[in-house]
């Protein structure tokens, strides 16, 4: 069994993207997931599987949809590819404050040609770094009044992506590597 982070698109506390913890730990656990954990009410789910990572965001995807209701994107990762991405942040240093670094997760690959497109628009003060599984985006003002969003990096690129703070990472990495 391989410990892997599962990271929900969109959940909200309310609303059409409703997603209860506690009923999405029970639907994964009698789908026959071990050791499942969540973490705040925004979709962060630990949990151990023989399934690929691949595998695992369809039967994710189908379990929420079937039983819980909302369609979400899944987004699977391992706490060292997490932990890797946290490592590569481009955006270090007193005039980057890590509160400020928003991280990325791709569901695939967005083609190259699409990056270059989204990478040679200017953010004014904020800034933009993207991997083939990741991004990172450097916010200095308030997330809601930003021109970068998770939307915008999913409508220009065109694959599906989730967003986390470091505090979120740093916290759900740690539950996996206690799993």
């Amino acid at each position: 069994m391989k410990t892997y982070l599962v990271l929900l698109r969109g959940v909200m506390p309310t609303g059409k993207n409703r997603v209860p913890m506690a009923q999405l730990r029970q639907v994964l656990t009698d789908a026959g997931f071990q050791k499942v954990h969540t973490w705040i009410q925004s979709g962060n789910v630990v949990l151990q599987s023989d399934l690929s990572a691949k595998e695992l965001e369809l039967r994710v995807h189908q379990l929420i949809k079937e039983h819980i209701g909302p369609e979400l994107a899944i987004v699977v990762r391992t706490s060292e590819e997490l932990r890797q991405m946290l490592e590569n942040n481009p955006f270090v240093g007193d005039e980057h404050p890590i509160a400020r670094v928003f991280f990325v997760s791709f569901q695939e690959p967005p083609a190259e040609e699409k990056v270059q497109v989204l990478l040679a628009q200017d953010f004014g003060p904020e800034k933009l770094s993207i991997t083939p599984m990741g991004g990172y985006m450097f916010i200095p003002q308030a997330f809601s009044d930003s021109k970068l969003s998770n939307n915008l990096l999913e409508r220009k690129l065109g694959v599906a992506a989730t967003t986390r703070n470091f505090n979120t990472l740093t916290k759900i990495i740690a539950l996996a590597e206690e799993a």
